[in-house]
């Protein structure tokens, strides 16, 4: 059996760190504003935010080629979205129901998909995209295209049943495909050591022998050193990997949720020390690669972004009637 190599620290060059730092940035902003948006009563339904982990889609998707390979994810799906350079007013305009959004509507802001940019959705059911991920990697391995699936999931959903069925065939088969836990520590609002027998989720994998990492998620270039491991052992044949993604989100679980579980002074902790953003900021200011003057341009250009998104998103129109029934299966019969 072959050894999985040691993931070490991705050295970015200057462009490099600078799309890692927009992306991250673009995925802070608009979550903000979605946030905003749900509070006037502009999108209906659920709404999870990806605020404080935004290193891990950045870091792990910018290392995937697009069109070639897929992604799938739960629901805290809109960071993912926008890492597949999805168009921000499209997913926007989905979050509001609207007839221009990426599902014309109907999809909300758990229920997104597109099979152009290889986002085979955000899903309502926790932990109902794993087995989708390894379908996904099924199909990769098929049809020989050298595509690889990523499939992520909470810390809280790794403790269902699903997931262990999807790994055993994955590693059976040696399946392309990339397991992703972002454990952001409390699930739906309980702490992971309090949940799961087994807190080192990156373990999870070993009765099945799938090789594991844990991750700093919350460093975008420590994910990308882990991406580009384990995109080359999927890629090479080797079946899947699980990686841990040591993160946090700095919200509720969604828009509903008030977060009593935790202190003020623990979220406000891991703001000051650990922000993903602003240590890609610290880092490349030593490095050389910006100064304040290219951070300002680029928060100006990114709040332009959003705000012409939402914009979008009020004045798009609603979908017509007859639209609830289309999609419905997907051949006419």
């Amino acid at each position: 059996m072959d050894k999985l190599p040691l993931a070490k620290r991705h050295v970015p060059t200057q462009d490099e760190y600078r799309e890692f730092y927009r992306m991250m940035l673009l995925i802070r902003r608009f979550e903000e504003k979605a946030g905003q948006l749900y509070g006037m009563g502009l999108i209906g339904g659920f709404c999870h935010l990806y605020i404080g982990q935004e290193a891990v889609v950045t870091g792990l998707q910018s290392a995937i080629v697009p069109g070639q390979d897929s992604v799938v994810t739960g629901y805290r799906d809109h960071g993912h979205m926008l890492a597949c350079h999805i168009d921000p007013k499209e997913i926007m305009a989905e979050l509001t129901g609207r007839a221009a959004g990426i599902s014309r509507g109907k999809g909300g802001s758990m229920h997104m998909f597109s099979v152009e940019q290889g986002f085979f959705g955000g899903h309502g059911i926790v932990a109902a995209q794993v087995p989708i991920g390894a379908g996904l990697g099924f199909a990769h391995k098929y049809k020989g295209d050298g595509g690889v699936a990523i499939a992520y999931f909470g810390d809280g959903a790794a403790n269902q049943g699903q997931v262990y069925e999807a790994f055993n065939m994955a590693e059976l088969w040696k399946l392309p495909v990339i397991f992703v836990i972002e454990n952001n520590q409390y699930a739906m609002g309980t702490s992971v050591n309090r949940a799961s027998a087994e807190d080192q989720l990156y373990r999870r994998g070993e009765s099945f022998r799938i090789e594991g990492m844990q991750v700093d998620g919350m460093d975008v270039c420590a994910v990308r050193g882990a991406a580009n491991v384990a995109v080359e052992w999927t890629r090479g044949g080797h079946g899947p990997i699980l990686l841990e993604m040591k993160t946090y989100r700095y919200r509720g679980h969604s828009m509903s949720d008030p977060a009593k579980y935790r202190t003020r002074d623990e979220v406000q902790a891991m703001r000051d020390s650990r922000d993903p953003i602003d240590m890609a900021k610290r880092e490349m200011l030593e490095l050389g690669f910006a100064d304040e003057a290219w951070f300002k341009t680029i928060e100006q250009d990114v709040k332009k972004q959003v705000a012409e998104a939402a914009d979008f998103a009020e004045q798009a129109p609603e979908p017509e009637v007859s639209e609830l029934y289309t999609d419905v299966l997907v051949g006419s019969y």
